[in-house]
């Protein structure tokens, strides 16, 4: 899928480097030819320098061939500005906004632009939007700050307890999937290779979370 991301600040150059890595195609556009600068070396993605809602600079970035857009400029009447002529003019069927005013995000949602509200984990809430199919995160609340998360179950956490897998004020195991039939998980539970467990996690958490469940537990916390 080509995706088109306006505005190339540290969300919107992280955001480009995950889609490319993803395996899109991406063009990323920007008013100032410095902010370009931050993508990463070896970036084989179109750069196109201009206002984002100038619709031949979204011309030159391939806009007709999107399957999506983020508007990821610092301002919000310039998101809401590109996500509108995205969806309107263009036809493009994924477009998300950042929007810093909370209050402001709820009445573009109302109007069926989704939005971003807050900085805080706003890469991963725009590549839910822009690739729903992508499984990382099952539920963001509205402000961002709190996940719900899937994840399998390697074979060094099998025999250990739930509660070794929480950390205290950035994880919680809500559930557990075994064999197609999820519960609710208590601290208890044991873990077995091939169940899913449901996370409520701290949405600046989650890489956290998953190198604790890529890292064997230690030997001590084993039943």
């Amino acid at each position: 899928m080509h995706v088109v991301v306006v505005g190339c600040g540290r969300v919107g150059a992280g955001l480009a480097r995950n889609l490319e890595e993803n395996g899109h195609t991406v063009a990323v556009v920007d008013r100032k030819a410095k902010a370009l600068e931050r993508l990463p070396e070896g970036f084989s993605g179109r750069t196109v320098v201009g206002v984002g809602f100038d619709r031949d600079r979204l011309v030159a970035a391939g806009i007709e061939q999107a399957g999506a857009l983020a508007a990821v400029t610092n301002g919000d009447n310039s998101n809401i500005l590109v996500a509108r002529v995205a969806k309107e003019t263009f036809g493009v069927e994924r477009v998300v906004a950042r929007i810093y005013d909370p209050r402001r995000a709820k009445i573009y949602e109302r109007l069926g632009i989704p939005t971003i509200a807050t900085v805080e984990w706003a890469t991963e809430r725009v590549l839910q939007r822009v690739m729903p199919e992508r499984p990382a995160v099952e539920w963001i609340d509205p402000s961002a700050k709190v996940c719900l998360i899937e994840r399998p179950i390697p074979s060094h956490w099998a025999g250990h307890r739930t509660a070794e897998l929480d950390l205290g004020g950035h994880t919680r195991i809500a559930a557990l999937t075994r064999m197609g039939e999820s519960a609710v998980a208590g601290p208890e539970t044991i873990l077995q290779e091939g169940d899913i467990v449901h996370a409520c996690v701290a949405g600046e958490s989650i890489e956290r979370f998953d190198r604790h469940l890529s890292t064997a537990p230690a030997k001590g916390g084993q039943r």
